[in-house]
């Protein structure tokens, strides 16, 4: 650990790795968004078959920029947001840390929990919002399917929907619950958030140990940073997928016409098991993981490389 804590250049650090990142993965987000969100219809029928199925489709139907809706908001916070979950491990790690500089596994997990936790005070509002433009087109979708089938001219000749932005919705939850309408899916959230740090950080510091290290430097070299957050990465995000299931459905204020609503983080997860089976907590598992994984070996990588370090022409160690 370091004698010293430099707040400033970390803070930086960790903004310019999670603006990378996210910037990197976002399409493969709104996938997994989707994918997540998908309940079968009356016949059993899914809009989308698969991860590729609905990346193709949401191309076709929405086009390149389709691809990145949401993305706004998610770049603007994600600053403070990815700051707070690097920053906030590495002093978690330097305040539990004992006077020779060792760090006990459990107080390495506490220090990714606290991280975690700390992080919850963006990361809500940021996937409340995120979560209802990535989401528009697939309940868009069930709506037109489901109004095509009616012969209710009424229904038939309703106007499109307002084009949805970010402002838009902030205000529309604010205006009928408070601020406190902006962290709906709270606790889930922090279910998922607390338990992913708790699993990534200690696992990402381990392997990232076993490097080699770069030359006049205690950090290792940046590919094996890379492959660490990567690894370190899959691993928590499979564990937790079920949490961001049910964390993604309650945070959806769109319903499709005939889909299931929910009351609470156990109402959800009864439902989805009653009504979909185990394997539905496991629906765009391989999205997230292939979000998660480069997302954190690119910030990981990006955070060492000590660029605000450069910028402010402080030594780095």
């Amino acid at each position: 650990m370091d004698s010293k804590f430099s707040l400033l250049p970390k803070v930086i650090n960790g903004g310019i790795a999670g603006i990378v990142g996210v910037t990197c993965v976002f399409p493969i987000d709104l996938v997994k968004t989707r994918l997540q969100n998908q309940q079968p219809g009356p016949g059993g029928q899914l809009l989308y078959k698969n991860l590729l199925d609905c990346g193709v489709k949401t191309f076709r139907n929405e086009g390149f920029f389709g691809m990145y809706k949401g993305s706004g908001v998610n770049l603007l916070l994600i600053t403070p947001e990815k700051a707070i979950k690097l920053v906030g491990n590495d002093f978690f790690r330097h305040i539990l840390c004992s006077e020779k500089g060792k760090l006990t596994f459990g107080r390495e997990v506490l220090s990714g929990a606290g991280a975690g936790m700390c992080q919850i005070i963006i990361t809500t509002p940021m996937e409340l919002l995120k979560i209802q433009l990535q989401d528009a087109g697939r309940s868009a979708s069930i709506d037109l399917a489901a109004n095509s089938n009616t012969n209710n001219p009424a229904v038939n000749s309703k106007p499109p929907p307002p084009r949805l932005s970010a402002t838009k919705i902030a205000l529309q939850l604010v205006r009928q619950k408070g601020i406190f309408g902006l962290y709906q899916g709270c606790g889930a959230t922090a279910l998922r958030d607390v338990t992913f740090s708790a699993i990534y950080f200690p696992l990402f510091a381990h392997l990232n140990a076993m490097g080699k290290r770069r030359e006049g430097s205690d950090q290792a070299v940046f590919y094996h940073s890379f492959l660490s957050g990567c690894i370190a990465g899959c691993t928590a995000s499979l564990s937790v997928n079920p949490f961001d299931v049910v964390k993604t459905r309650l945070q959806t204020l769109h319903k499709g016409v005939g889909e299931e609503t929910y009351s609470g983080i156990i109402d959800c997860f009864g439902k989805v098991l009653k009504n979909e089976g185990p394997k539905a907590l496991f629906k765009g598992a391989l999205c997230r993981i292939l979000v998660i994984a480069p997302l954190f070996g690119i910030a990981q990588t990006v955070y060492y490389l000590g660029v605000a370090e450069y910028l402010l022409g402080i030594e780095k160690p």
